[in-house]
This record gives structure tokens, sequence and C-alpha cells, in this order.
């Protein structure tokens, strides 16, 4: 027979030698013989809580390679709801897995702390917001930790504390001191319920407030605004960055929100003072040429200087032309097209024929313009010399506006500017940083601008003068805050600047981020600038901040809404007639009830608490239910329907340690050598299969709910398998080690119980090494396909595929792109199709352990010609 059992006497001969003194993070709760409950589920969870190691980042480890995953930072509500579950469980099963790839993990959490809502919450409770932030963040800590998230929490910040706001300020300091920083009035929303401005996008297409629901109302007041479009075109073009990967759709949001960087931003002095006025023109090299400005009624200008809203006026203010000092007319107008997003235009008459023909009409005078030879040269002269005064000359779009960070309100970081009236607006020396938000024991209910209303924060001393002067009293915008975050995390001890460049250059990009939908446009967008800005300065290596993205689905619940009065009820005052159909009443008064999926809320009563799931099914459990069935880039409906499967998955797997400490203990009698041999050759086939498709899951696809199908299919191949498999086979052995090890990144508790329980049988067949007995689940390598298993070589015709070959592994990782483009020339779909088409590229890509694939670029084949068809007479 090839396969020689040991008798049991040696068998016990050789186990009496092994070391048996396990570490204490090996030995499990040994419960083989109770049934799966949620009652023992908590108790495995209890105690492996504190026993599973987890390794840190070494900054000191040169030899593994770094891998930063970053989580978008919560905003400390109070609680966790299920879409925080979500996120932070792909993150820490990402950050797992990477661990056990042998990659020297950054997994960093922090908390998004300033804002409305803690402040409007404040005022509710009358406590001050950062007693109740703190509470808030307490609380979160705890649920996070019960979620089992190996976060390194010495890298913990938190944007409200003064030793992270310090260097936000510092951020507007070196903003400031590029001259990317200004003030001016502005036209800006107002929320009068909230009592602070609000950007565009945080009013809905109804006119109010995403917060407060209020009607919006224009104000005029002075606001802080950041030159973000000085970096629009880089932005832009960031976006064909080859570093960046599997950013998909939100390329296209990102590209949407810039636009198209086809003009040039130029800031015209008032002949009247030192105020400017931006101004757009797709036709800079013709700016010396302006003759003209017009302006919107929609413009600030034009509610400020005339009464009129129809037909054009000439305003009694003019501009004057940086290029040759012309005194440039200013006409309020609806007789120009302003492009949409636009309140401006630059009239240059004779260059573009809408301006000929107003020039004509309000006898604006103007001579020939001569036609530019090399327009595209001249222009970048012109965007040169505005440069050089520091008036513009930046390609940008024409929608593209500056950032508004200005907000009026208390809970924020303060902006570190000094109001004087003799040196007029100072930044806060450096050395004079934090400058910190004054203590209150609770804020008042007005709801306005409190720091205006302490004196002892307003009152002070001029910088440069000594005179005295008044600090700044609006605070910025959280999204300041959150636009640098990522880098603090990699040095957020650091009492002398906001990061070392040193560390930051071997740790960034962030190698995956993720993150909700709703932020990959605004957010998104300003850590992009910020990260551009501060390449620009030499203090980060690289321009783009993230490599790779991952935007994870809502968390949908079941919601119940009277139709007619359009109010939410909860689901136990509904009668259900048929949830196929949405077919539902009131239970008192049998009103029809309409049923939708939306984003799960406490106001539309459809919520789900992470709390309760923790308590029913545990946590280990409510990871792998928010992975499973949908795919983590999709929204999730929040279906019970859907538990089962994993319930009754894990009692499948804990069944199977069962039978396999029985089975190895008693050894039963061996089954024919030809049986034995299929058996064993088919765990041989379904560990190399399942590990193949889950590790590109995990890696490639990112799409962790198949991988928890690909495990599921394992446990089906491992459970046929008769008693003498069990207790003989070492690929039986092999294919159980990786069945808990493919699920150890999602459920790391209950992993870890299995693997005590896999470890503590005897019998163990393999020697090869590829088994760490005398480690933990989460120390183990991550398995890999074996040299000797068949994997796909794909072919495919731009993007489709046209034919596979299997190749061993050993010989795939071997072949040249030039081997594997002859045996994809070869195959017969593929030589009709090349002879039809010319080849314009081919590609070859090795995924190790996975598969190849060529891809076979060529032109687009010609539609088939229309066959007229004749009716015959």
């Amino acid at each position: 027979m090839l396969y020689k059992i040991k008798p049991r006497r040696l068998l016990k001969t050789i186990l009496d030698k092994q070391p048996c003194t396990f570490h204490r993070y090996l030995t499990g709760l040994n419960l083989w013989k109770e049934e799966l409950s949620s009652e023992i589920k908590h108790k495995i969870e209890n105690y492996w809580r504190d026993k599973i190691i987890v390794d840190k980042f070494n900054e000191n480890d040169t030899c593994k390679d770094k891998y930063y995953v970053l989580s978008m930072f919560p905003y400390p509500s109070g609680s966790l709801h299920m879409g925080h579950v979500r996120v932070y469980t792909i993150s820490d099963t990402v950050a797992r897995y990477q661990r056990m790839n042998g990659k020297n993990v950054i997994h960093p959490i922090g908390w998004d702390a300033f804002g409305l809502p803690a402040e409007n919450a404040a005022i509710e409770r009358q406590i001050a917001p950062e007693v109740w932030t703190k509470q808030n963040i307490a609380h979160m800590k705890k649920q996070l930790k019960e979620l089992g998230c190996s976060f390194d929490w010495d890298r913990e910040i938190a944007t409200c504390d003064p030793e992270y706001y310090k260097w936000t300020q510092d951020l507007f300091l070196k903003l400031y001191d590029a001259g990317l920083v200004y003030q001016k009035e502005a036209l800006v929303n107002w929320d009068p319920v909230d009592q602070t401005v609000l950007a565009d996008e945080q009013v809905d297409e109804n006119g109010c407030s995403w917060r407060s629901g209020a009607v919006v109302e224009k104000k005029l007041l002075r606001q802080w605004f950041v030159k973000t479009t000085k970096f629009a075109k880089d932005l832009l073009e960031g976006l064909d960055d080859s570093v960046l990967n599997d950013w998909r759709d939100i390329i296209k949001l990102q590209r949407h929100w810039i636009g198209e960087c086809d003009g040039v931003h130029f800031d015209f002095k008032f002949t009247s003072g030192n105020e400017t006025l931006s101004l757009w023109t797709d036709k800079p090299a013709y700016i010396e040429h302006v003759k003209f400005v017009a302006i919107s009624y929609k413009h600030i200008l034009a509610r400020k200087l005339t009464k009129s809203t129809v037909g054009t006026v000439k305003l009694d203010i003019e501009l004057q032309n940086p290029f040759n000092d012309e005194r440039i007319p200013l006409y309020a107008t609806d007789e120009i097209n302003f492009l949409p997003g636009t309140d401006t235009y630059v009239g240059i008459p004779d260059v573009l024929e809408e301006a000929t023909a107003f020039a004509k009409k309000h006898n604006i005078r103007y001579s020939n313009v001569p036609i530019c030879i090399n327009e595209e040269q001249q222009a970048q002269v012109i965007c040169n010399k505005a440069q050089q005064l520091n008036i513009g000359g930046y390609w940008t779009s024409a929608k593209l506006r500056d950032w508004l960070i200005s907000r009026q309100r208390y809970w924020g970081t303060p902006i570190p500017i000094i109001h004087c009236p003799n040196c007029g607006a100072r930044p806060v020396p450096k050395k004079d940083l934090p400058v910190e938000l004054p203590k209150l024991s609770k804020l008042s209910e007005k709801g306005s601008s409190h720091l205006s209303d302490i004196e002892k924060f307003v009152n002070t001393t001029c910088p440069d003068c000594g005179g005295a002067a008044r600090r700044e009293t609006d605070t910025m915008d959280t999204f300041v805050d959150s636009s640098w975050y990522y880098l603090r995390y990699l040095d957020p001890r650091n009492e002398d600047e906001m990061f070392d460049k040193g560390k930051v250059k071997g740790l960034t990009p962030v190698d995956l981020y993720i993150g909700g939908k709703e932020h990959a446009v605004l957010h998104l967008y300003y850590a992009r600038f910020v990260s551009h800005f501060l390449h620009s300065l030499g203090l980060v290596p690289e321009r783009e901040p993230f490599k790779r993205l991952l935007v994870q689905g809502m968390v949908m619940g079941r919601s119940y809404r009277v139709k007619g009065t359009g109010e939410y009820v909860p689901e136990s005052r509904v009668k259900v007639l048929d949830l196929k159909r949405n077919k539902a009443v009131t239970q008192d008064t049998g009103q029809p009830i309409v049923i939708a999926w939306e984003k799960m809320s406490k106001s539309k009563h459809n919520g789900v608490d992470p709390q309760d799931m923790f308590k029913t099914y545990g946590t280990d459990t409510t990871r792998l239910l928010i992975l499973a069935d949908v795919s983590p880039t999709s929204h999730r409906n929040w279906n019970s329907n859907t538990f089962p499967g994993i319930l009754t998955w894990q009692k499948r797997l804990w069944l199977t340690i069962r039978d396999f400490l029985k089975h190895r203990n008693a050894l039963p009698q061996m089954i024919p050598e030809d049986q034995f041999r299929s058996h064993d050759d088919y765990m041989f086939d379904s560990r190399n299969y399942y590990v193949k498709g889950a590790s590109f899951n995990y890696l490639i696809s990112q799409q962790l709910s198949v991988a928890v199908s690909k495990q599921q299919g394992l446990t089906n191949s491992i459970r046929g398998a008769p008693p003498a498999v069990f207790a003989h086979s070492r690929q039986f052995e092999r294919a159980l080690a990786v069945q808990i090890i493919l699920l150890a990144p999602m459920a790391p508790y209950f992993a870890s119980e299995l693997w005590s329980g896999f470890i503590s049988a005897p019998n163990r067949l393999d020697s090869s090494g590829e088994i760490q007995w005398d480690k933990s689940v989460l120390e183990q390598k991550w398995p890999e396909t074996d040299m000797d298993y068949n994997l796909d070589l794909v072919f495919q015709v731009n993007g489709s595929e046209k034919g596979v070959v299997k190749i061993q592994r050993k010989q795939m990782e071997a072949l040249a792109k030039e081997e594997a483009v002859a045996l994809a020339f070869k195959q017969k779909e593929i030589v009709d199709i090349l002879s039809k088409r010319n080849v314009l590229d081919v590609t070859y890509t090795l995924r190790p352990g996975c598969e190849g694939i060529v891809n076979i670029l060529t032109e687009k084949p010609q539609p088939k010609a229309k066959v007229q068809q004749v009716e015959e007479n």
C-alpha cells in the first residue's frame, strides 16, 4: 500500500516526544461536545478577546513590505450603526489578511470630532461639546474593540484635540504663506437654524439645509477661501496617475467635479480699491484686448450696485487690466449667455462673436485684434506673467470654485488670523499655535458664533505692531480637519511639525482607502488638493494620497411610510399583506403603507442596533453576516432571511472539528486504496481550487462576499469525506487547515477556537512546515496553490474571454510574455478574429497563484452593412 499507517503505539511514542506546552493563545475552551449556540459563541469571544496577539506596525522592520489600510474615520455620534460595522469589518478583514501575507500593516483609527452635530447636541443637552464628544468617543471605542477590530490604538487621534488642530492651523498658515488663502465678501448659503454657512452641496434640491431642514437664505458675509483652483489642472491630470488602482467611477465623479480645465482665472483689481474680481476666460492669449466685463444679476456686485434685474446697466465702478493698465467698464446684464455655473464674462470684441455684438449695441469702443500665430504659446506667456504678478494664470474650469472654509460656529478649528486696525489681517505666529478654543461649561441656546461672544478669546494684540487687535472668530470647515489626517496617523505624537517627512516618505501613499461613496467627491477632492499642495512643498513624496479605493455601499433597512402623509412608522405598527408585492397597511387604521429599502436611520425606524446583533448572534457572526451575500461596493439590504446560511455554516465548521478530533483519536479502519486515493486527490484539488478563488477575492477583486461563498464550498468538500480520510489523509489535513486560515481574517475569534481544536488532534501528518503547529491561526502564513496544481491561462480579445488552457503553476510562473502570447495566437477562435482585425497591443498579466491573462487589443470590428430589402412586385 502507498499509504502506510503507523501503529497506534508508535504514533503515541512520537507524540509523547513532541513538546506539549502550548502557548496560552493556542489552547481553546475545548467545548467540542457542546452544540454551537449563541452562548458558546459568546464564551469563545470572551475567551479569545484578550488572547489574540496583533502585530503592530514596526517602523524598524525593513524586511517586510508596508501596507497602509485606511478606513474613513468616524464622526463620534455616540453609537456604532450598521454602516460603521460594515466599513470597519471590511477594513479589519483586509488588515488581518495582509498581516498573514507577511506585510507590515498600518491600520490606524481616529475621530472626525468637530462639527455641527456635536454642537447642536450639546446645546440641546446644555453641556459642553467637548464633554459630549469625549463621552461618545469612549463609548464607540469600546464598541469597535468589541467588534474585534485590530486597530493600532497607539496612533489614535481626534480632530478636536489641540495636539491635532494645532497642525490643522499650521496647514492653514502654510497655505496662507503660499498665497492660497484669501478673504472676501461672498453671497453665501445661510442656515437660519444652525446659524452657519453651508456649501452648495449641503443644500438640497428644495433649497433646504441638509442638516436642519430649514429653508436656506442668501447672506452677504466676509469669508475665508482656499484657492484650490490653482491646482485644478494638476488634480485633473492626477486622475491619470499610474499609481491609482480600482478608482472606477470615482474618477468620473472627480472629473465631473473639477470640470474641463480649458480656461484661465485672472484677478482684476478695481480702480477704486484693493479688492479684486476673479475672471475666467478660455481665450487667455487675448486677455490684453479685454474691452468690458459683464456680470449676471445673480452676482454679488450686481445685488449691491444696482436695483435692476433685467436689461443692461453700466455700473459705477471700473476694473484695471493688469497687463496694460487699461480701465475696463463693468456691466450687469441678462443679454450675455453666461456659461453654466458662472456669473462673469470677459468681453473681447473681434475675438468673441457675442462680445462683438454686445460692444456694438452698447457703444463700447474696440479695434481689430491681430490673430495669434501660436495661440497656445501666447497663452503660456500670459499665464507665466500672471503667476509672477500673483494674479492667477492657472488653467481651470469655468465652474470650479475656490474652497470656502469659514464656519460661524464654536465647535471647530479656530482660524489662526488676528485682525489689527493698523496692520490688517495678520497670521498668528507659528510659535503661538495652537490657538485654542476657550473652555465652556455649556453653550447658549441662541446658536450664534460663540467665539465672538467671548471677550477673553477675541481681544488680543497684533503680532506685528503690538497694538490692540481682535482674533478671527470663524472656525474652519471640518473638511480641512479630514483633508490630512491620514498623514498624522504616521507620526501622531510629533510635537515639532505636522509629521516627519522622512517617515511619510516610506509609508505613503495609502495602499487601500475604504469608505462611503458619499465622500467620494468633496472629501476626496480636498484630501487630494492638500496632498498635491504638500507635495509642491516637498513634504510628501507623491502627489496622489491614495492608491486604491474600496467604496462600500450603504446598509439599507426596510422602511414603512404611510401613503399620503409620508409619516415613517415602526415595523411593529405595520400589518404586511404581501411582502413580495410590497402591500401593507397600518395595524390600527388600515392606511396603506409604502414599503421601501432606505439608508438606515432612527427617524425612519428602519435601523438595526449593532449592539443587539452582538448580543443575539455574537461578534464574529455579525461580521460574517455583514460580509456575506453582497459585494462590499453594493448597497446591503439588511434582511434576516440571509442569516440561516451563515449560522448553518458556522455549525458545520464546528461539527467538522468535532468529527476531526473523533476520527484522529479513534483512527477508523482504512478504506480500499483506490477509494482513498480518489478522496485524497479530491482534497488536493479542493484545497487548491478554493485557495486560488478566495485569495483572488480577498486581494484582487475585493469581493469578500464571494470569498465567503468559496469558503462555504470548501466546507462542502471537506464534510463529504469519509471518516478514514478525516483520520489518515494528509491532503484532508491540509484542506482543513486552509479552511480555518481562510476564515481567520473575517471571524478571528471563532477561527482561533477552531484552530485550537485542529492542532490539538493527534496523528499529525504534515511535517513540511506548511502548517505551523506551534502558532495561532492568525500567525499562519497565507496558503498558496501548490506548484503542481493547474491554473488557468486565459486568452482575451479586448477584455472578452476567448479561450483557456490549463498550465501547472510552476510552469506558468516561469512563462515569458512571448511564450504566453504565442499560445494565445494558436487558439482557433482568436486566429479567426485576428484574420479580420489589426492588433493594436498585447498585454500579459500574471497573478501569482491565481491565473495568467493574455489580452489582445484590436481595432473595433466594423459594423455589418445593413441589407436593404426590396419588395418584389
